[in-house]
């Protein structure tokens, strides 16, 4: 049958989509990518690395647990069993898939701890360079695989509709050339939104396009309010920040003012490896009072090139040096819990759209995502959604009629500018509800003229319509925790 014969289009090269692509075998799959070569994913850029329990003295029940309780409780339970339950099972698959993990002198797994962690259950490979090191073993299987086409240098910016269901995209190349790309599913792995946000860790491509897309098509969201904050981005001249990866303070590192006083001593019981919302805060409370935030690492011990290559590399390029002085850091945007609400195959509310990873809300992070559990969402949804996608009957589409849903022009580059200093203002780690509903009132205005102003807007309005605090959404117009 015709609809047999169409490809899955998978949208992004990050490690959900490379996971989906991987787990849909033998079904044709193409992979659509902004980057050539697949780079330029937050996936590639992330420094933390894998949750598990696989310490005797741990269990996936204390993994849910530390997930539900920085989730805000706000997560969905069943969801947060099943992803910590399936963990160890992800390391021993990306083991198969070539990702070599860092082990100790014993030759055992590297267990290392972060924040909200109760355990130490964080694996990495590469030290800090976990994302990368998976990204590469990940894109070189799939580009091995005989089911799988690859292409690199387009963006997605059109969803096909024929009666009622997605059956295909459109691409445009960066000589403006457009595709039009039949499919039997798509799925987008597009990543979250950070860069829309003046200073962030993601990297430029994390700009919401896709979730833009989605939602000018009509599917639903979930949860927009909620974006997290890592409180430890090196705090340097720029847009897209280097990260200082949490493991510092779990491997001892301290966080203190200008003064040399203990930011986080008696605000919580983790102190310095609080969850990320409530460490952001603290730093952004004192930003506001016109201070300054500085991570103390000198006391870290052991090889920093191999432990932290990628921190390390960072700051002697921006001229520091954390093995001997303390780091200027800043909060900057990291992560969206919300996205496109989709279920636990990730489906989305608009038939033959699926969505996996950042810009997908299935609810296992809640209101706040416990550090280094993205990667491991990644694999897991992501191989869940190749499976069901491989194992789905396919039925024909009729004759009907069809349209295109395209996302719509882009602001211009100056008005992109203020628009990222505008969520910054009125939409980072402390929220009030004039600022909010000032910028919300600006993207209004702007809403005809871009697809990001659209967007903006709509994430303001899930954030003044949460007039209470809520994880990483804290009103501080009303009762809030530092």
């Amino acid at each position: 049958m015709r609809y047999a014969r169409l490809p899955i289009v998978v949208v992004g090269g990050g490690v959900a989509g490379l996971t989906t692509a991987l787990a849909a075998a033998p079904v044709p799959v193409r992979v659509l990518c902004r980057a050539h070569d697949g780079c330029g994913s937050a996936s590639a850029l992330a420094q933390g690395g894998i949750a598990a329990a696989l310490d005797p003295a741990d269990s996936p029940a204390a993994h849910a647990a530390d997930t539900l309780l920085a989730g805000a409780h706000h997560n969905d339970a069943a969801m947060v069993q099943w992803l910590a339950d399936a963990a160890p099972d992800a390391i021993a698959w990306l083991q198969a898939q070539g990702v070599e993990f860092d082990r100790d002198d014993a030759g055992q797994l590297q267990l290392g701890r972060e924040g909200g962690h109760s355990a130490a259950r964080i694996v990495h490979a590469g030290g800090d360079a976990s994302g990368a090191v998976l990204v590469r073993a990940l894109r070189a299987k799939v580009q091995a695989s005989a089911h799988v086409q690859w292409r690199g240098g387009v963006d997605v910016d059109g969803l096909l509709l024929r009666e009622g269901k997605v059956a295909g995209v459109r691409t445009r190349d960066e000589c403006g050339r457009c595709e039009a790309v039949e499919a039997a599913a798509v799925v987008l792995a597009t990543g979250g939104i950070g860069a829309l946000f003046a200073r962030t860790s993601n990297p430029p491509g994390a700009d919401g396009a896709g979730l833009a897309l989605a939602l000018e098509a009509g599917a639903a969201p979930r949860d927009l309010e909620f974006v997290q904050f890592h409180p430890t981005a090196l705090d340097v001249p720029g847009h897209c920040l280097p990260l200082i990866t949490e493991a510092l303070r779990g491997a001892g590192a301290r966080l203190h003012d200008g003064d040399d006083h203990l930011l986080m001593a008696g605000l919580h019981p983790l102190g310095d490896l609080a969850p990320r919302d409530v460490v952001a805060r603290r730093l952004t409370q004192l930003q506001r009072e016109g201070g300054h935030a500085w991570l103390d690492a000198t006391a870290v011990e052991g090889d920093w090139e191999r432990r932290f290559p990628t921190v390390l590399a960072a700051c002697l390029a921006h001229g520091f040096d954390p093995r001997l002085a303390s780091l200027p850091v800043t909060p900057a945007a990291h992560f969206h819990m919300g996205g496109l609400a989709t279920d636990a195959d990730g489906r989305t509310t608009l038939p033959g759209l699926y969505a996996v990873g950042e810009v997908a809300c299935n609810g296992v992070h809640g209101a706040n995502r416990l550090a280094s559990n993205s990667l491991l969402e990644g694999v897991l949804c992501g191989r869940r959604l190749g499976r069901v996608l491989a194992a789905a009957e396919v039925s024909p589409f009729g004759q009907g009629g069809y349209r295109w849903i395209e996302r719509g022009s882009s602001l211009p580059s100056d008005q992109i500018g203020a628009l990222r200093t505008l969520l910054s203002r009125s939409a980072g780690p402390l929220r009030e509800a004039p600022a909010l509903r000032d910028a919300w009132r600006v993207c209004a205005a702007l809403a005809d003229a871009g697809w990001q102003a659209r967007l903006a807007k709509a994430l303001l309005r899930a954030m003044r319509l949460r007039r209470t605090s809520l994880g990483a959404h804290c009103r501080h117009d009303r009762s809030c925790p530092a």
